[in-house]
């Protein structure tokens, strides 16, 4: 199974840091946020790796190169100018179902997680996995519900917060093109049609979206707390 991470966006919460470096290439402990997804992946098993991008991509590619000191093997999807998130997948579907393929992960660029992405497996019934977790103080409001069969849905009781780790498939995009603009709304059609299922994770999670934030995952990070 292959893996995206999507890095295509310009960042703009994260000015002016991001002005001269990609958000993706943007340091929490030591190292980039990117490398920590790469890290993630390879302990989890992963080989090939999939990222797309687009604004100061080229960043991206000098940094990362093709990926064999990570252990890993990496591809690039180069957007020119940043599409959406469904976009940017359809555009990279031929790289990530290479030899007949269904299943593969998307992570977003812009978090950071202690969830084993090794937890992550296919499902028979469905055409998406989602981790959720609890909703963090700027985001009070969640954004699915998890049934106590494990299906998503877009509201509910209990609200609960997509961590932007998913395990999709690649039927969830047919008939779409690489201006299907973002994710959202293409996964709550298959909410609507039973076919989105939830998986919970207790641990640590950070939408790694403002400077304020990335200061902070940095001191956790190296060992400063909260």
């Amino acid at each position: 199974m292959r893996a995206m991470i999507l890095a295509a966006g310009k960042g703009e919460r994260m000015r002016p840091l991001t002005l001269s470096t990609p958000k993706p290439l943007l340091c929490a402990g030591g190292k980039p946020l990117i490398v920590h997804h790469l890290e993630h992946l390879r302990r989890a098993g992963f080989n090939d790796v999939i990222i797309n991008h687009a604004w100061l991509g080229d960043q991206i590619e000098e940094t990362l190169g093709n990926g064999e000191r990570f252990g890993l093997s990496l591809r690039y999807s180069r957007e020119g100018d940043p599409l959406e998130t469904a976009g940017g997948i359809v555009r990279a579907l031929p790289l990530l179902t290479e030899g007949e393929a269904d299943w593969f992960l998307v992570i977003n660029g812009d978090i950071w997680s202690d969830f084993d992405l090794a937890r992550l497996r296919p499902r028979e019934q469905s055409d998406a996995l989602l981790v959720v977790t609890d909703n963090p103080s700027h985001h009070p409001e969640g954004d699915f519900f998890l049934t106590a069969q494990g299906e998503l849905a877009e509201s509910g009781p209990e609200m609960l917060t997509f961590t932007g780790i998913s395990l999709l498939h690649r039927r969830l995009f047919d008939g779409l093109t690489d201006q299907a603009g973002k994710l959202g709304p293409v996964l709550r059609q298959a909410m609507a049609e039973g076919r989105v299922e939830g998986l919970y994770h207790p641990g640590q999670w950070v939408d790694v979206g403002t400077p304020g934030r990335l200061s902070a995952l940095d001191r956790q990070l190296r060992g400063g707390g909260p």
